[in-house]
């Protein structure tokens, strides 16, 4: 099925990916399904999945959801909680039998600017480290940019760093996949799963 010249598919429906090194960008709005379609391909690709939580629980709703989704996710995932030293904890992680969810850049990206960290230089390691990590990888990222302008400084610094994070990341990952309204629609560059 095409849908203005991007495909639409489901990881059921795809060739298989011969190398296990595999980085894959998912991005999309809130609640566009992107976590639940991350956590499917590393559920399927037959490796052991990993999430890198980068969110803190700052109050209690944000604490309530961390919890539905680790009960989502069950027993079968590892965990690192890590909302400072993603490169540090991917070097560590990464491995050929592990599929490793980042879960997110955008939670991840806030975390730095509030440390008032170089969030370009951060983005730019981040991204020249793909080719290195021993095993696949799927970062998943908000599209904040499809709003109206933001009405502060710091909302608009925000927006316009992770318009260029995402950017960076979708320039350096092997698979890009838009997701809207939970379909998944595949940018880069032709579909397929990290199944072995």
């Amino acid at each position: 099925m095409e849908m203005s010249g991007l495909s639409a598919f489901h990881p059921h429906e795809t060739e298989a990916v011969t190398s296990l090194h595999v980085s894959t960008l998912i991005f999309g709005g809130a609640r566009s399904g992107k976590s639940r379609y991350a956590q499917t391909l590393a559920e399927e690709s037959g490796l052991t999945p990993l999430l890198i939580a980068t969110a803190t629980a700052g109050d209690d709703e944000m604490a309530e959801r961390i919890r539905k989704h680790q009960a989502e996710r069950g027993d079968r995932w590892r965990l690192i909680e890590e909302p400072l030293d993603l490169l540090g904890a991917l070097r560590k992680a990464a491995a050929p039998d592990t599929a490793i969810v980042v879960d997110c850049l955008t939670l991840w990206l806030s975390n730095l600017m509030f440390k008032e960290a170089d969030v370009e230089a951060a983005g730019d390691a981040l991204a020249a480290s793909l080719p290195g990590l021993q095993g696949p990888v799927i970062f998943v990222s908000n599209e904040v940019g499809l709003g109206l302008v933001p009405e502060t400084q710091l909302g608009r610094a925000f927006r316009d760093a992770q318009g260029r994070l995402n950017q960076k990341l979708a320039a350096a990952c092997e698979n890009v996949i838009f997701v809207a309204a939970g379909i998944p629609l595949q940018l880069k560059p032709n579909p397929l799963t990290l199944r072995r």
